[in-house]
């Protein structure tokens, strides 16, 4: 019985745990739009609010149709129903704005909020997170119920909330952004009018006006300080109406949507209606139907527009042009063309407008020239098809205007249609190469009055590089559309981009690249003129080598295309010739697009090549044969861009000319963009396609061969040849601009590896070579005082400290690196690669340079050892003498003086060559702190003072004999404390590194070693070419004093000054009138003689030690 009843109370409870566990209020266990399975239309939800949906969303639900459901379309209106970055404003101008904005994030002097304004962008995002397909009673025949989350949002940046299911409503305010969550819940409809439908009704956190007057967001300014909250009012009463079109076509792709609040005027939360605008994205089925249109705008196919009627054009007429449309348009950035060739005949208006876009005052700002003004092809749909035998493809886009201050990625995902869009579509035929479309402004089809025209180009020249270009043109058929040039836009084609972004999607032949060569004469009379009969310079092109092709003449295309990537360069520059100071270093690239025969290059094998990319990209062009011979002039066609504010009118220029591999030099003619208003153009000669063509370009490369001697260092020459403005003489060409020489950084070629490497095991022997010489000189010293105790005592101690903080700087820094070196290789011999090795020290993994360096360490530690052996025998020495003579303690030499004249010299030489760097700068800007990145990627700071301090203390160690001509000076030596073979010797190991970086002429900082010049930095002030003479003159004149003090000072002072000669200390002197001249070990002992006990004690266990 008992069981019986608990079988029952199980039965009854059994439906209520069901329920209850699969109760969940948060939505945990729903997936998020977008996932690895998407979410699924039946995830259970709450629809808390369905009454207010109900009754706010009354005249929706009446015009609502019957729906033809089922669980695959749920799943898809999710995507199909969102978009991102659409346009809102208000409706009209109220005193109830949705949101503050907060304009200090702009520096002071701005301009306030009134200058900026035009950089604003107000953007919204919806997502539709939810979609309840399982329904209930008759209302599932005509709608659903739908949740969302909406995000508006206001910036600079063009930043839009990110959506996802929230859980709650959100307000932000930062300077320069603000952003607002609002989440929907609401119904899905579709009427009769061809439309579907979306009413929401929302729960927001809208902030708070305040009252009285004046600006009632006064309390958004500065958001970012401590502590700020903003004041925020909970509100229900929010409706949302999307309407969507049922079909995407060219006409009916918009989505319109209306925000607006359902409380009274007065109330807190209230504020003026919000227009949305948007269109259906890449979820939903283009549908191709405006023939009518197309035909009215193409009826002459195909259409002689300014590009087609130039008749120099080669454009692409493979089968796969859907592919290649979409590799170089799609969301992809298109220059611009000025209106150059306009004129009076159209009218000022006409020449000034960009076509047919309704745009701000920025771009009209640029009066035609459309600098830095953009157009951005976006949701590109591409149709490929075959009529009647001729592949064709029907083709929809729309063309979007971006002003200079919008960033280009922004606008590529905008999706909002205003008078900056030109919604497009039409077709393109195989046999002219043309895609020929109509295209209407904004919305609906009652603007379409415009004809794009559009080609992929497969032929560069000097003056286009482009390979997608197109016209904008205006169609006669309305009286509605506004007059406008032929507005002319491109997209300019990086020389990488061709071998890896080119190919075809979805298979067919690889496309095939050509050039015609233009300025080759020209290059060729650049050439002549530059390089005048010199029989010293051919004497010096028979003894070096430079970059060439192999002798491999069966597979010429490989040989060109590796010359080609020995002639391109990526790599930092310098201004030549090599400024004083510390500057902003520009980076320079130079990219090959093509090299003889060749077009962009040759990949190893087709087998190694990524699907759809061919194995070459090539065109043999008429004006280059293919040639066997290695030396022979080649034509060459290239891109060079600098970057760099003080470049900014050479940081991109085209270039075409000859390669000499004979000596290693390219003569260019650059062709360079020219972005002026309309009317300067008329004004301007030698224009070549609206380009200032009027350039001289001259690049050297380092030999191939002696890299360890000359600097591998590319040279780059950019000259103007238009007219210059002279004094008195009137005003100048406008495109004129000053030479520009740069001189890069050490470079690489491909097979030069080793040599580069070999200058370092070069500079390796040198430098043991000179530690080695400096060893003998040091022991030569020791002797010499053990057989010459007497001369001990007036070795200057603070010449051998000077000496020893030179070899000591070294050892603890190189110490650093070489544990820092041996910890880097045992991580990566470990095998797991989780440490990489610095670049650096992958470099110096050579079992040869690990080698040198040890022995450079060992040698400069046994230098270390053997100055403090010297300064323990001077200092004993002392010692000894003051015990012997312990009343006269004037008779024992002492550096305090010593020390005191030298840091004196020292300060005012410090000072006065502080005040000659500054003064040298002074046409220079200064900054009070600059940066640099050394090898490793590590950002330092530098201070000019520091960096001038530390390259002193490098001079000071070159003249370390300027304490000992002090101390004879000081000491009136009558001997002889230095050995001739040490003080010389020394002096010669210290100039030796001067004279080597004077024969090597300005070396530069080799980027594979960031301590590749153990020697010295020649990019310091002291090291410069006049520092190398300098120097090694002082340090020689230094040596020459001692010289003369140790063989003549006594000689002449005994004769001029007779009277003083009691007072010198010499070897009559009576501290040593018992010591005979023996050996040093005789010497310590006969020093002890009468003195008491514990001072012989002492003294003998010194001596002992010794």
């Amino acid at each position: 019985m008992v069981s019986r009843r608990l079988q029952l109370v199980a039965a009854l409870l059994l439906p209520l745990l069901a329920v209850v566990s699969s109760f969940d209020p948060f939505h945990r266990d729903a997936q998020p739009m977008g996932g690895a399975g998407g979410q699924g239309p039946f995830i259970p939800h709450e629809y808390v609010r369905f009454a207010d949906v109900k009754r706010q969303c009354k005249s929706v639900l009446a015009a609502g149709t019957e729906l033809t459901f089922d669980a695959n379309r749920a799943n898809a209106l999710m995507p199909e129903l969102s978009f991102v970055k659409a346009d809102w404003n208000h409706a009209a101008a109220g005193d109830a704005p949705l949101m503050p904005f907060d304009a200090t994030d702009l520096p002071e002097g701005a301009g306030g909020d009134a200058a900026a304004a035009h950089e604003l962008l107000a953007l919204a995002s919806f997502s539709l997170t939810h979609v309840d397909g399982g329904g209930g009673g008759g209302a599932a025949r005509t709608a659903m119920n739908v949740s969302g989350v909406l995000g508006v949002a206001v910036s600079r940046n063009g930043t839009s909330p990110e959506m996802g299911p929230y859980v709650s409503p959100e307000f932000k305010v930062w300077p320069g952004n603000t952003e607002l969550k609002i989440l929907l819940e609401g119904v899905y409809t579709e009427n009769a009018g061809g439309e579907r439908v979306l009413c929401f009704v929302g729960d927001a956190v809208l902030p708070s006006r305040r009252d009285g007057g004046g600006d009632p967001w006064d309390w958004a300014k500065h958001s970012d300080r401590d502590g700020f909250q903003p004041p925020v009012t909970r509100d229900g009463n929010v409706l949302l109406v999307i309407r969507y079109p049922k079909t995407l076509t060219l006409t009916t792709r918009a989505v319109n949507a209306e925000l607006k609040s359902t409380n009274g005027k007065t109330h807190a939360a209230y504020f003026d209606a919000v227009k949305i605008a948007s269109q259906l994205g890449a979820y939903s089925n283009y549908q191709f139907g405006s023939d009518e249109l197309v035909a009215t705008a193409c009826k002459k196919y195909p259409y002689h527009d300014d590009i087609l009627a130039a008749g120099d054009g080669v454009f692409y007429k493979g089968s796969a042009f859907c592919g290649m449309l979409d590799r170089f348009s799609s969301e992809d950035v298109l220059a611009v063309v000025p209106n150059y060739r306009c004129n009076t005949t159209y009218g000022a208006a006409a020449c000034r407008r960009m076509g047919p876009f309704e745009v701000d005052k920025a771009v009209e700002a640029t009066n035609g020239g459309f600098a830095s003004v953009r157009v951005v092809m976006q949701e590109v749909r591409c149709e490929p098809r075959t009529v009647n035998g001729e592949i064709t493809a029907r083709v929809s886009a729309v063309f979007r205007a971006v002003p200079p201050w919008e960033h280009a990625y922004t606008a590529a995902k905008r999706s909002g249609l205003s008078g900056m869009t030109l919604s497009a579509e039409g077709t393109w035929h195989a046999s002219s190469g043309q895609l020929c479309m109509v295209a209407c402004l904004g919305v609906g089809d009652t603007s379409c009055h415009s004809r794009v025209c559009l080609y992929l180009q497969t032929t560069f020249s000097a003056t286009r590089r482009s390979i997608t270009v197109g016209q904008i043109t205006r169609i006669d058929r309305s009286h509605g559309s506004v007059d406008y040039f032929p507005l002319t836009f491109q997209r300019t084609v990086h020389p990488s981009e061709l071998w890896s972004r080119f190919g075809v999607s979805g298979g067919g032949a690889p496309l095939t690249m050509g050039y015609r060569y233009t300025k080759t004469k020209q290059a060729g009379e650049f050439l002549r003129r530059s390089e005048p009969f010199d029989f010293g310079a051919v004497i010096a092109k028979s003894l070096l080598s430079y970059p060439r092709k192999s002798g491999d003449v069966s597979d010429e295309k490989t040989s060109l295309s590796n010359l080609a990537d020995e002639l391109t360069l990526h790599v930092p520059a310098v201004p030549d010739p090599f400024p004083r100071g510390r500057f902003e270093k520009p980076f320079l690239q130079l990219e090959v697009l093509s090299l003889g025969s060749l077009v962009g290059r040759i990949s190893p094998s087709p087998s190694s090549s990524f699907p759809g990319t061919p194995a070459a990209v090539n065109a043999v062009s008429s004006s280059s044969p293919p040639s066997s011979d290695a030396t022979a002039v080649l034509n060459v066609s290239a891109e060079l861009t600098i970057s760099g504010d003080a470049y900014t009118n050479v940081s991109t220029i085209a270039l075409e000319g000859v390669y000499n591999p004979v000596d290693g030099r390219m003569y260019l003619i650059g062709c360079r963009s020219i972005t002026l208003p309309w009317k300067v153009f008329s004004s301007l000669t030698e224009v070549n396609d609206g380009m200032d063509c009027s350039v001289e370009v001259k690049v050297e490369y380092p030999p191939t061969t002696a890299r360890w001697l000359i600097n591998p260092t590319a040279k780059v020459h950019i000259t103007s040849t238009r007219s210059v403005a002279v004094s008195g003489a009137g005003a100048g060409d406008p495109l004129h601009f000053n030479a520009t020489a740069l001189q890069t950084l050490p470079i690489m070629y491909r097979t030069q590896r080793q040599d580069i490497l070999s200058r370092r095991s070069v500079e390796g022997i040198l430098r043991i070579a000179t530690l080695s010489a400096a060893i003998a000189a040091e022991f030569t010293q020791l002797m010499y005082i053990k057989s010459h105790t007497d001369v001990m005592p007036y070795v200057s101690v603070v010449m051998l400290g000077v000496q020893a903080v030179g070899y000591s700087v070294p050892l603890i820094t190189g110490a650093e690196a070489l544990f820092a070196r041996i910890s880097a290789a045992a991580a990566g011999d470990g095998g797991d690669g989780s440490t990489p090795l610095p670049p650096s020290y992958e470099v110096d993994k050579s079992q040869l340079y690990w080698t040198i360096d040890c022995i450079v360490k060992i040698l400069i530690l046994a230098a270390f050892l053997l100055t403090l052996r010297l300064v323990q025998k001077v200092w004993r020495s002392r010692i000894r003498l003051l015990t012997r003579s312990p009343l006269e303690p004037g008779r024992v030499p002492s550096d305090k003086k010593v020390l005191v004249y030298t840091t004196i010299t020292h300060l005012a030489g410090f000072v006065v060559i502080l005040t000659a760097h500054y003064i040298s700068m002074l046409g220079r800007p200064v900054n009070a702190e600059s940066t640099y990145m050394d090898s490793r990627g590590q950002a330092h700071v530098l201070r000019e003072w520091a960096v001038t301090l530390e390259e002193y203390i490098g001079l000071a160690q070159d003249l370390f004999l300027l304490p000992q001509v002090i101390g004879n000076v000081v000491w009136r030596i009558n001997c002889r404390p230095l050995k001739t073979g040490y003080y010389a010797g020394l002096t010669a190991v210290r100039l030796l590194p001067h004279m080597y970086d004077y024969v090597r002429a300005a070396p530069a900082i080799n980027p594979y070693f960031a301590e590749e010049y153990e020697f010295v930095n020649t990019s310091l002030d002291f090291y410069s070419r006049f520092g190398d003479v300098a120097i090694p003159l002082a340090a020689v004149a230094l040596a020459a004093a001692v010289y003369v003090q140790q063989r003549w000072n006594y000689k002449i002072i005994s004769k001029t000054v007779k009277t003083q000669q009691k007072k010198l200390q010499h070897l009559g002197s009576r501290v040593y009138e018992r010591l005979p001249s023996m050996s040093s070990a005789n010497f310590e002992a006969e020093l002890v003689s009468g003195v008491n006990e514990g001072a012989v004690a002492g003294l003998r266990r010194d001596a002992s030690l010794s």
